[in-house]
């Protein structure tokens, strides 16, 4: 109606004609007569019915984006995908004809999916403490300067609306569980019931309805926490529409908006206090106050948080000739006296947790690298080697284990390997960690070296005198409890006195 309305004015009003109309329209003169010709109703014009390039491909481009659309989102080819597919089997037109036939198919299928009754939903309302809804998101941040790819856990009290963001770099297991404890940490309590979607970590098999096969590790943090998993419907993420929202109003609120960090635990403890300042600076929309407002009132029917669940991921590895076990193609040393034996990985977010027979051997800080192209590492402690190098004192000189020793050490062991037998000694110097404290050896070779005497017999003699207490400028030891006399010894001079007055003229050796 706009162009007839334009056409009119400038020619009942302006008194213009159909020749200059059309050129300042661009349209012809027989098309603006037939416009003034049809009065105030918008005259039609008939299209021909030509074939266009994508008709012959569009039943079969109609079937791969019904195909695509049953798939997860992260495994669905692109559109750009499949316009290149198209021009291997001979279409010729541009990528622009095939996305306009997506947005028509997409169109007439949400058309039919509101006629069958699937586009109409149910607000959904909660009681407080009743259940909480979780979910992941996918973003980046800068983490020592380098942009990395996240994995953000987001986790909602379905009432109250407060909610959680805790960043890590993969979605396993064992963030899973982590992310569960902080999220009740901060909530103080734990809900009724938690809402999810069908995620690997949590459902092994999708069976019919609300039939699932729960993971037996999932199953068993829910037992700890005392609340009930429920799982939405395949692609019905309206199920758990609040933190679906979340994942959205997270990236303009927060994500975005994030500075550069350290490390990881500098980001989460940032995501922990920033979501904590927009329960207070938001309103909850349908109970009065802020989200911060519900939640005090929420917390007091949350029930009482639990200790933490050990959520670790365990794991038999069994130990190389080299005293090593592999783990994300990074490789981790150990206790030399478990070389070829199985040993027992505990997975936790940050670390890393060998155990056997019972006892813990060690732990190490987990080295997550992302990208194939990244070159594995190797992290030595090397206390695990001592064993080996008292019977092999000359691996001590190229051991890569040995390669990042204290300062001290390093200093002591140039000297020493300079002497006959200055392995076998600086040997015997690392082997006293084994014995003392370590701090207490690593002063006394501090001391050795200042005095000028870098050898075994002055560092043992400082390191007596440090344990003794006879030696002033030591750090301060802790005795272990096995050696701490109930009766401390005393120097009394007036024993002697008596046994000379027993012995008092009886018969004395010669």
């Amino acid at each position: 109606m706009g162009l007839l309305n334009l056409i009119r004015r400038m020619y009942l009003r302006e008194n213009l004609s159909i020749r200059e109309i059309a050129r300042r329209t661009g349209l012809s003169r027989n098309t603006i007569a037939k416009h003034l010709a049809a009065g105030t109703i918008e005259p039609k014009f008939a299209t021909p019915d030509r074939p266009g390039k994508l008709d012959p491909f569009a039943e079969r481009l109609a079937g791969w984006l019904k195909t695509e659309a049953a798939r997860p989102r992260k495994q669905r080819r692109t559109l750009k995908q499949m316009h290149a597919d198209l021009v291997v089997l001979g279409f010729t037109g541009s990528y622009n004809r095939v996305a306009a036939f997506a947005r028509s198919w997409q169109a007439d299928r949400q058309r039919e999916q509101q006629t069958a009754g699937r586009g109409t939903f149910v607000p959904l309302a909660f009681r407080p403490g009743e259940a909480f809804q979780f979910d992941w998101s996918e973003d980046y941040a800068a983490l020592g300067g380098e942009r990395t790819k996240l994995q953000v856990a987001h986790i909602k009290l379905a009432h109250s609306r407060a909610f959680l963001l805790r960043a890590y770099l993969l979605q396993t297991h064992e963030m899973l569980f982590d992310a569960h404890w902080h999220g009740f940490r901060v909530f103080g309590g734990v809900p009724g019931r938690g809402i999810y979607d069908n995620m690997k970590t949590a459902v092994d098999r999708v069976g019919r309805g609300k039939e699932r096969q729960v993971n037996i590790r999932f199953l068993a943090m829910t037992n700890h926490y005392v609340f009930e998993p429920e799982f939405c419907n395949p692609a019905a993420g309206w199920e758990k529409g609040q933190v679906e929202k979340n994942v959205r109003d997270s990236r303009h609120q927060i994500l975005q908006a994030m500075p550069g960090f350290p490390d990881l635990s500098a980001l989460n403890a940032w995501l922990e206090q920033r979501c904590q300042d927009l329960w207070r600076e938001t309103a909850h929309g349908t109970l009065p106050g802020s989200i911060a407002d519900v939640w005090a009132e929420e917390r007091t029917a949350l029930m009482p948080l639990p200790v933490a669940f050990d959520g670790f991921v365990e794991l038999g590895k069994r130990v190389s000739p080299t005293c090593l076990i592999s783990f994300e193609r990074n490789r981790y040393s150990v206790p030399s006296s478990f070389a070829n034996r199985p040993v027992s990985l505990r997975v936790y977010p940050d670390r890393l947790v060998l155990a056997a027979e019972g006892n813990v051997l060690c732990e190490h800080a987990r080295v997550i690298q992302r990208g194939h192209h990244l070159p594995p590492r190797t992290i030595y402690d090397w206390r695990h080697y001592l064993a080996v190098i008292q019977r092999k004192p000359g691996a001590l000189r190229n051991g890569a284990p040995f390669a990042d020793l204290p300062p001290a050490f390093r200093q002591l062991q140039d000297h020493m390997v300079r002497r006959t037998g200055g392995d076998r000694e600086m040997v015997d110097i690392l082997a006293l960690v084994l014995h003392h404290d370590e701090q207490a050896v690593l002063t006394a070779v501090e001391l050795a070296l200042v005095e000028g005497v870098p050898t075994k017999t002055h560092v043992l003699n400082i390191l007596h005198r440090l344990v003794d207490g006879k030696m002033t400028g030591g750090p301060d030891l802790d005795t272990p409890e096995a050696l701490v006399l109930h009766r401390e010894p005393e120097a009394n001079v007036d024993r002697y006195d008596g046994l000379r007055a027993r012995s008092a003229g009886g018969r004395h050796a010669s």
